[in-house]
């Protein structure tokens, strides 16, 4: 093992063991939609039940989490392969990736209903094909834009959050990360302020969970084709208004952009670039279980290319408008880095336009133990990736099960298939040799790009699991002359 990575690796084992030794935190017993009481946090509720902390209004809480998962890319046929200078490519040999994470969660009561919320995060990683190549099928969901392969401290939360309750049943929160112990009302406005996800809050999938504990694959972490607004690690600042009626609820977000495509700094001129969604949830219960359904839309204004714009520049000034051009200009404009001469290129189209999507997420209990999902969204597909994936309309559905049937209650199973596709327009401009935020080959036979992907989660103990992972890719790019692609991984999971 080289030193850099024996350090990364002892860098994350102090992590670990420092969030242990300072987290004498309360998790409530409270049952989740299935019926199933959590048992992730056993050490956590001992201490509840001796009066450490008071579960039902909690004052602060700690939590934290390391999570290491690996990947195996056996190697395909080379076809394609970043031609003529086009260098967004999935290469063809056999290649392994890593991610290693690790997440201090600290939760403070304020005032009544003000709450903050502190997460700093150390990631290390090693994607394949230093992230090019796949458009919505990424194998580890963790992988970052712009990531190291030595450990790298960041802030990746801090927000302050106020609840008005005003009627309705009771419903117990339970102490979790980034969730204070407390009594709330069925009937209540939340609003959330400051640097956090969207996905904190949107397209919260209960069946799903964290995919820490199930699928590797970002196809399931959210619709592939939604392109929430969100600096290269996938958080930005923004402004939450969410109301709960009952069964039913209601949100609202105002996000920050990134100031170029799939990077780190943050546009802060939100009255300009921004990211807006809403979404409307209903929970019911269906043959006595419990289900839900959510439709979501998004609206982006952002400084981005349309991939039509881009094709007129190009046919209008071959010479000029081509990708290798954007890196030798007077005052070279934002660029992937590609030196294809005879293609087109974002760069040179960039101005204020605007991309949006809609879609929907439907997830359902069979019984206590086994959960459905499925999740459908389009986007107009007429500019550039800005903060996601490449995908402009998607679909994924599968299934999740727990192992109490087999007497391994703490393990999980899961089974999914996700496919997006992408427009006319946008492949038009990939078979040119264009390249965006993650593909590009040079040339294209369009396709939709597939996943098929198997995950099961051993449980070792009341806050750790162990994972085995196997994903077929069909199509990778949406280029119908790659692929197929087959990808082994591994996870190890641990909860203080």
């Amino acid at each position: 093992m080289s030193l850099r990575r024996l350090l990364a690796r002892s860098s994350f084992a102090l992590l670990g063991a420092s969030l242990f030794l300072s987290s004498p935190v309360a998790h409530a017993e409270v049952a989740e939609p299935s019926g199933r009481a959590d048992e992730a946090f056993d050490f956590m509720n001992l201490l509840a039940h001796h009066g450490i902390h008071d579960i039902d209004d909690e004052a602060w809480n700690a939590y934290g989490q390391i999570t290491d998962i690996y990947s195996l890319k056996l190697g395909f046929p080379n076809v394609d392969t970043n031609l003529n200078g086009s260098n967004h490519s999935l290469l063809p040999e056999q290649q392994f990736s890593f991610t290693e994470t690790a997440t201090a969660f600290i939760g403070l009561r304020l005032w009544p209903g003000g709450e903050a919320y502190l997460v700093p995060e150390l990631i290390a990683e090693q994607p394949l094909s230093n992230l090019y190549g796949l458009g919505g099928t990424i194998q580890n969901f963790e992988l970052q834009k712009q990531g190291k392969t030595v450990p790298t401290p960041y802030l990746a939360r801090a927000y302050l959050r106020q609840t008005f309750n005003f009627g309705g049943d009771r419903v117990v929160q339970s102490s979790d990360p980034m969730q204070l112990g407390r009594i709330d009302r069925k009937r209540r406005f939340v609003l959330t302020l400051g640097n956090y996800s969207i996905l904190d809050f949107f397209d919260k999938n209960s069946t799903i969970g964290d995919l820490r504990k199930s699928f590797f694959n970002m196809g399931f972490l959210t619709y592939a084709a939604y392109d929430f607004a969100a600096d290269a690690r996938g958080y930005t600042w923004a402004a939450t208004a969410e109301l709960f009626y009952d069964d039913w609820s209601f949100r609202i977000a105002r996000a920050a952009a990134p100031k170029d495509p799939n990077q780190l700094p943050i546009d802060f001129q939100i009255d300009k670039y921004y990211g807006d969604q809403i979404e409307i949830e209903h929970d019911h219960h269906l043959f006595g279980q419990d289900g839900a359904v959510r439709v979501l839309a998004y609206r982006n204004q952002e400084n981005m290319g349309k991939f039509s714009d881009a094709i007129a520049a190009y046919e209008s000034a071959p010479a000029l408008n081509n990708a290798a051009a954007c890196m030798t200009a007077k005052n070279p404009p934002f660029n992937y880095g590609s030196s294809n001469a005879t293609a087109p290129d974002l760069c040179w189209v960039r101005k204020t336009n605007v991309k949006v999507g809609a879609g929907i997420s439907i997830e359902q209990r069979v019984d206590n133990d086994i959960g459905l999902f499925f999740r459908g969204m389009v986007s107009d597909g007429q500019t550039e990736v800005y903060s996601y994936t490449s995908t402009d309309s998607s679909i994924s559905f599968g299934g999740i099960s727990y192992g109490t049937k087999w007497k391994r209650p703490g393990d999980t199973v899961g089974l999914g298939w996700s496919q997006g596709w992408i427009s006319s327009e946008h492949a038009r401009y990939l078979a040119m040799g264009g390249v965006d935020g993650f593909i590009g080959d040079g040339a294209l036979k369009q396709a939709s790009e597939q996943v098929l992907e198997f995950f099961y989660s051993f449980s070792m103990g009341s806050s750790s699991w162990l994972s085995v992972d196997y994903q077929h890719i069909w199509n990778p790019a949406y280029n119908g002359d790659r692929g197929g692609v087959d990808i082994f991984g591994g996870r190890a999971h641990v909860e203080f």
